[in-house]
């Protein structure tokens, strides 16, 4: 078994009962919810630009899905379906097996069935494009909405994806890693290829958040575009970040990078108003995810972030860009 459809249909095709005709048409239909809007979002993973060439099949499937339902989650939405575009330069069962259950576990587990898509022979690399469909109800959790006042919190921690790719791209680039080096890649490594979207985290925010954004390309660089869209300022405190346990404390120039400027994060950064804090507390024990307040809100424009002393950082990190001339690839 070798053809196009044929692979569709071992691989891709799935019973989706919430939609009206799924794969194996010329469109996917399903009727929307009454009442709710749409939200899409899309992303695009190349080879050897997101992702390394000799990655886990399954964890690719699983994060090109998950990277995803990260964008739903910072809009409080909630999955109807996805899209998946895969352009492979070769048929290879074991490779599709694995990538399929990566991608269809996860996305059983928000019920966010594949409804369609298209397959495509590449000439050399893979690449990988998936479309995401939510609904959602007013008032729209955006980012343009936070407040002089607010709190601002993050979910989870930070830095470990960033430090695993460091790590990587060492060893790629033929160094040798010390005894260390292997075990803090060992124990990081799962956060950059098994990211977890905080898909129930971002509906319990709707009716307590101002503005969320989720972590994709650093937090400094995400918060940004928060401050911007919503006309404010805001001060983080270093000392207050949820630094993954697993990073060592050796080197804290890199620490602060990897905390404070590294992506593949997907994790939830938010605003909301002091009076939030008990309930956002309880929200945080019943859904098992640990939530950080690590600034405030103010008035004005810029974002100042505190080291241990009290005194400004200068030089804060720079997040990933695609198109401006980085320190290194994105994974």
């Amino acid at each position: 078994m070798s053809g196009e459809f044929d692979l569709i249909r071992q691989y891709f095709t799935r019973p989706a009962a919430s939609v009206d005709i799924a794969v194996g048409d010329d469109c996917a239909i399903f009727t929307p919810t009454a009442g709710t809007s749409l939200a899409v979002s899309k992303d695009l993973l190349l080879e050897e630009r997101h992702f390394f060439s000799d990655v886990d099949p399954e964890s690719l499937g699983h994060k090109s899905l998950a990277v995803n339902l990260s964008d739903l989650a910072a809009m409080g939405a909630t999955p109807r379906g996805c899209l998946l575009g895969i352009a492979l330069p070769g048929y290879d069962a074991d490779w599709l097996e694995a990538f399929s259950r990566g991608f269809n576990r996860l996305a059983d587990k928000y019920q966010c069935p594949l409804i369609g898509g298209d397959t495509t022979r590449s000439e050399h690399d893979i690449g990988i494009s998936v479309t995401v469909l939510g609904e959602v109800t007013q008032p729209f959790l955006t980012r343009g909405r936070a407040q002089p006042g607010d709190d601002i919190w993050v979910s989870g921690t930070l830095g470990a994806a960033d430090w695993a790719l460091n790590l990587l791209l060492r060893q790629k680039a033929g160094e040798v890693l010390n005894e260390q080096e292997i075990q803090t890649l060992q124990a990081t490594r799962r956060a950059l290829e098994w990211p977890e979207p905080q898909v129930r985290l971002g509906l319990a925010l709707r009716p307590l958040a101002h503005a969320v954004i989720d972590l994709s390309d650093g937090l400094v660089q995400d918060l940004k575009h928060i401050l911007h869209a919503s006309g404010v300022a805001a001060i983080l405190y270093e000392s207050l970040m949820p630094v993954n346990l697993s990073l060592p404390d050796d080197d804290p120039q890199q620490l602060r990078q990897s905390v404070l400027g590294g992506g593949d994060v997907y994790e939830l950064c938010f605003t909301a108003p002091q009076t939030a804090r008990a309930a956002l507390q309880a929200i945080s024990a019943s859904l098992s995810v640990t939530l950080t307040r690590i600034g405030r809100v103010h008035a004005g424009q810029g974002l100042r972030v505190l080291d241990a002393a009290q005194q400004d950082i200068s030089a804060l990190p720079v997040g990933f860009d695609h198109f401006r001339p980085a320190r290194r690839r994105k994974p």
